[in-house]
């Protein structure tokens, strides 16, 4: 009975652990709307808002667009995009943090608002430069709002926290 307790709980960590280092999301553009284009003028900036509502990180994924540079997402029109599918199942990946530009690729539908740009996040801060001096790190964890920066732990980590806790508790 404890074996088969033991070999249970290794399944379910093992899983824990698949779930937490691949995590990443699928989005579907303009969520239950999808990637239409817009009823009106009112609308030209639905996708911005959508988008804006969202948490987009590497790993994680769009559906049905085309990226195109930061100045031919301004004139809606790109003879080279960087990403371009039209085999029905059109699925973008982010690599790198940073924007990217996305707009439709049917003609006239980019001016009618069908566009927007993501903002991607590395969830990974990076280390302080040296010459950074105590005093700037102290001052800029003081920020308007009262949130502070927070020292993020990698899932590993974490992982092998619960597992050495567990493995206490059940040894």
């Amino acid at each position: 009975m404890v074996a088969l307790f033991k070999a249970s709980f290794l399944l379910f960590l093992c899983f824990f652990i698949l779930f937490c280092v691949v995590n990443s999301t699928d989005f579907e553009v303009g969520g239950k709307d999808g990637w239409v284009v817009p009823n009106s003028k009112d609308y030209d900036q639905m996708y911005n808002q959508w988008a804006s509502q969202n948490r987009f990180k590497t790993g994680d994924t769009l559906h049905s667009v085309m990226g195109v540079t930061e100045k031919e997402y301004e004139k809606c029109r790109s003879s080279y995009p960087h990403f371009f599918s039209n085999n029905g199942d059109t699925v973008f990946k982010f690599e790198r943090p940073g924007l990217f530009y996305f707009i439709s690729g049917v003609n006239g539908h980019c001016d009618r608002g069908q566009k927007m740009i993501i903002k991607v996040l590395d969830i990974v801060s990076p280390p302080p430069t040296e010459s950074q001096s105590a005093n700037d790190t102290a001052t800029k964890s003081h920020h308007k709002g009262g949130a502070s920066d927070i020292t993020p732990i990698s899932i590993t980590t974490l992982a092998l926290s619960v597992l050495s806790f567990l493995g206490f508790m059940f040894a």
